[in-house]
C-alpha cells in the first residue's frame, strides 16, 4: 500500500509550499487538487462536462494561478457533479507507488480518508491575504476580502467542506517561515514512516 500525505487547509496557508517539499524531501508524487478545479473553472462552460474532460494540457495552462482562477475553482468545487467527477483521478493518483502527497480541502476528509499523514495548515487571514497579494502583486486589503469570501464559500458547501479531519495535524504557520513550516511537517511524516 502506497503512503499517502493529505494536507488540507485554506488558500495561501503554505499547504501547496508544504506539500511539494514534502513529495521532494521523501520522492513521493505530488498533486495540487487545486489545479484541478483551477482548470475546471478556467475552461468555462459547463463545469461538469469540462471536469469530465479535463485533460492534462489543461493542467499546463499559465493562468492556473491567478486570483480569478482561484475564485472561478472555489465556485465550481460547490458543484457535487464535479467532485465527483473528479474524485476517482485524484484517488487514482494517491495510489502510486512508492507514495504521494495531496493537497487541497477535502484530501483526509473525503479523497483518501485513511491517508497515514493528514495535515491540516492554517494562518492567520492578514498573514494569508498579505502572502497571496505578494504572490500575486496585488492589493492586501483586496485579497484578504478575497480569501474571507472563499473561506466561507469552501467551508459552507454542501458537497466536501472546507474543514480538519478528525484526525488531522493542525500546522499553524501564522509565525512560521516556510523552512521551519517545512521542517514540522518533514519531521510529523518521518514519525509516521517510523
Amino acid at each position: 500500500m502506497p503512503f499517502t500525505i493529505a494536507i488540507d487547509g485554506p488558500a495561501a496557508s503554505g499547504k501547496g509550499t508544504i506539500a511539494r517539499a514534502l513529495a521532494a524531501h521523501f520522492g513521493f508524487h505530488h498533486l495540487d487538487t487545486g489545479l484541478l478545479y483551477r482548470a475546471v473553472g478556467a475552461k468555462g462552460g459547463d463545469p461538469v462536462a469540462a471536469a469530465q474532460g479535463l485533460s492534462a494540457d489543461d493542467l499546463a495552462r499559465g493562468d492556473l494561478r491567478s486570483a480569478a482562477a482561484g475564485q472561478a475553482a472555489s465556485r465550481v468545487a460547490a458543484i457535487a457533479e464535479v467532485r465527483g467527477a473528479l474524485t476517482d483521478f485524484q484517488r487514482r493518483f494517491a495510489a502510486q507507488e512508492p507514495g504521494a502527497v495531496l493537497d487541497g480541502r477535502d484530501i483526509g476528509t473525503v479523497i483518501c480518508p485513511d491517508a497515514a499523514v493528514k495535515l491540516y495548515v492554517v494562518a492567520d487571514d492578514r498573514v494569508r491575504a498579505a502572502r497571496r497579494a505578494a504572490e500575486l502583486g496585488a492589493d492586501v486589503d483586496r485579497m484578504l476580502a478575497e480569501l474571507r469570501e472563499r473561506d466561507a464559500r469552501d467551508a459552507g458547501r454542501a458537497a466536501a467542506p472546507l474543514k480538519p479531519a478528525a484526525d488531522a495535524l493542525v500546522l499553524d504557520t501564522t509565525a512560521m517561515d516556510i523552512d521551519a513550516a517545512v521542517a514540522e511537517a518533514v519531521r510529523i511524516v518521518r514519525a509516521a514512516l517510523g
